[in-house]
């Protein structure tokens, strides 16, 4: 458990440990979440990664991929034809 003072401007100081577990550093955005009236800080970067990849799970499947490196070489195919060459 981490104890964080509240200033007058209601800002506080993430203590380094929970920054390091976060994974937070200067700038990053933090998420607040309530659940059952409890407060939890989440790393909004890795909260954003997580609900793309949930969004997208599934689709490598169903557009007939069986493996990362044939994607992958689609991709590369469709930036060839992007840029043109």
């Amino acid at each position: 458990m981490e104890v964080a003072k509240i200033s007058n401007k209601g800002q506080i100081t993430i203590p380094v440990s929970v920054r390091d577990r976060l994974r937070l550093n200067a700038g990053d955005k933090v998420l607040i979440l309530e659940e059952d009236g409890r407060f939890y800080i989440e790393n909004a970067t890795n909260i954003a990664f997580q609900r793309v990849e949930e969004g997208f799970r599934g689709a490598a499947e169903e557009a007939g991929f069986e493996t990362e490196e044939q994607m992958q070489e689609y991709m590369k195919e469709i930036r060839k034809e992007v840029r043109g060459y």
